[in-house]
């Protein structure tokens, strides 16, 4: 048995398909024909053009994938595109008179160094978008054939160092899950495998040592674990297991319609998290309430200059309409720091997570800010809009936000454009000082929602990137959860509600702390939405009460997590 991460969950039991990728000596060799090693490289380029283009549209066409991942195909276009990059490999070329496929692989290193470099999750992964783009050009350079993942033509488990972009897109009915020796749930391929609902456990040490291609593989991607050659006992529980999950899966499908209700009658509101404005198919899909986080930051991400005001709107109306009745909360844009945009230059930081970044950003440039504003009160008149700022850290910072806010609507309603009059404007919890000072902020805020994932690593001193303090990054700390306490007392106070967006609302053993808390809004990841209502509809608040109160006066992360084991 082999110890992974569960990325997306599931039990597959199938034969290893090992995916080896191609060997490709490269030197730096020099040529004598530079305008012809040149030639090979241009050919090699518009090849790959050709193929990223084609996976691209195999992809679309199986329609399993969101238009966010759909749309990582499109920023491999245009990285093979970028005249900055290719104009570098030629230059290479020409000037140290050195082969193609050496000037491609500089030019990528130093591309991937840059970006492995950075703290944030979205920017980290745009290392492998590199190294996706030139492991293709560089074989089409070499003349070596990339593996076809889409040509599995039996039931296999697929095994290898770490999955591309482009693997996984290819994966067909035939690939019943995959593990990998890399990779964590943030990864390209842990998302693209909860999209196509198949089982995947990443960073599994030793897989490649152990897996040979034919053995038979049981993955189970529930608890992270891979045995390799099952004994025929280990083969039928497994199975047995594996039926049990569907049966589960199947049965939460009933909850869809279902109000998110206590055993004592208390409701809360279960909501998704999404990206772009496919993704709000998926909350429908899983049966969600409403958005609780629409990350527009994708609108700048995926652009080559500032969104305008019309394609923002065209975007949240999209969402707007499509929810219908449903409450969807849009955060304002969050980039800044160690998010970077090629089209807005910020002077680096020495400590980017504490930088110049979101809300700061936003009151700093002003125009960026209002225009937003503008793009959302227009899609307010189209369905039930609530706006919240992200890293609030004073109550000064919030009431200069709002007033912003307030003075694009009047501007609005002055020229006669219709706008929303339920608009609930909110703030974000992520940092400690907030959380402290919740009942202040109470009294100006419409709404809080927890975002978990910085409101920990802020309070524990611990950046969650960091492999050497992982162990700090602890959701279930009571510290943790004393601090989520106080902001929810802090608005019920004042009569307001209480969300959270962080990856802890939709963790079955949380939500039932979290429940107990008071919390009136978990937002989460559309495929946990059904779970968490089997998790809600199952209990009781006043017994989540008691459990909350003991999780509280527990003095370690351990402790809180004996009181939940039986939750699932």
């Amino acid at each position: 048995m082999l110890k992974g991460i569960a990325a997306s969950s599931g039990i597959a039991i199938a034969k290893v398909y090992k995916l080896e990728a191609p060997v490709m000596e490269i030197t730096d060799a020099k040529v004598e024909d530079v305008e012809k090693e040149v030639s090979l490289f241009q050919s090699a380029l518009e090849k790959t053009k050709s193929d990223i283009e084609a996976i691209k549209e195999r992809a679309t066409k199986a329609g399993k994938l969101s238009d966010e991942e759909i749309a990582v195909f499109d920023a491999h276009l245009m990285m093979a595109q970028d005249p900055e990059f290719t104009g570098q490999i030629v230059n290479t070329i020409q000037t140290e008179k050195v082969n193609a496929a050496y000037a491609a692989q500089t030019a990528a290193d130093m591309m991937v160094a840059f970006f492995e470099s950075m703290d944030n999750d979205y920017f980290r992964e745009r290392a492998a978008d590199i190294k996706d783009v030139t492991f293709r050009l560089k074989a089409n350079i070499i003349g070596v054939e990339i593996p076809d993942l889409g040509a599995i033509k039996e039931d296999s488990v697929v095994v290898a160092y770490d999955l591309t972009p482009s693997d996984t897109a290819q994966l067909n009915e035939y690939a019943k899950g995959f593990a990998t020796a890399i990779g964590g749930r943030t990864s390209h391929s842990a998302i693209m495998a909860r999209s196509l609902e198949i089982p995947a456990v990443v960073g599994v040490s030793g897989i490649l040592e152990e897996a040979k291609h034919g053995d038979l593989i049981v993955l189970d991607a529930l608890k992270g674990e891979v045995i390799l050659n099952p004994t025929d006992e280990e083969v039928a529980a497994y199975t047995k297991r594996k039926d049990e999950y569907i049966e589960y899966r199947t049965a939460l499908k009933v909850l869809k319609d279902q109000p998110s209700i206590t055993k004592d009658g208390h409701q809360v509101e279960l909501v998704g998290n999404i990206g772009t404005p496919k993704d709000a198919d998926g909350v429908l899909d899983n049966g969600g309430e409403g958005v609780g986080l629409y990350r527009t930051e994708f609108l700048y991400m995926g652009a080559d200059a500032l969104p305008t005001e019309e394609e923002q709107f065209v975007a949240y109306k999209a969402v707007l309409e499509k929810m219908g009745r449903r409450p969807v909360v849009v955060r304002t844009l969050d980039i800044g720091g160690d998010k970077k945009l090629p089209y807005l230059p910020i002077d680096p930081e020495m400590n980017p997570f504490l930088g110049y970044r979101a809300i700061r950003l936003c009151l700093d440039r002003k125009e960026i800010f209002r225009t937003q504003l503008r793009a959302l009160l227009r899609a307010s008149a189209f369905g039930t809009l609530r706006i919240m700022f992200p890293m609030i850290a004073t109550i000064n910072e919030f009431k200069e936000a709002k007033q912003v806010y307030e003075e694009e609507r009047a501007k609005l309603i002055a020229e006669g454009i219709a706008v929303g009059d339920n608009v609930q404007v909110g703030m974000m919890v992520e940092i400690p000082a907030a959380a402290v000072l919740a009942d202040q902020f109470a009294k100006v805020a419409d709404f809080f929602s927890i975002g978990t994932n910085d409101l920990i690593q802020y309070s524990m001193a611990a950046d969650r990137m960091s492999e050497k303090v992982s162990y700090l990054y602890q959701p279930y700390n009571p510290s943790i959860l004393r601090l989520v306490k106080m902001t929810i007392d802090g608005a019920h106070k004042e009569g307001k509600w209480c969300g959270m967006c962080g990856e802890m609302a939709g963790e079955p053993k949380a939500v039932a702390i979290l429940l107990g808390l008071g919390l009136d809004e978990f937002s989460m990841s559309a495929s946990s939405i059904l779970g968490a209502r089997k998790v809600v509809c199952s209990m009781s608040k006043k017994e989540m009460e008691e459990l909350a109160n003991k999780a509280i006066a527990c003095d370690t992360a351990e402790e809180v997590l004996e009181l939940v084991k039986d939750i699932a």
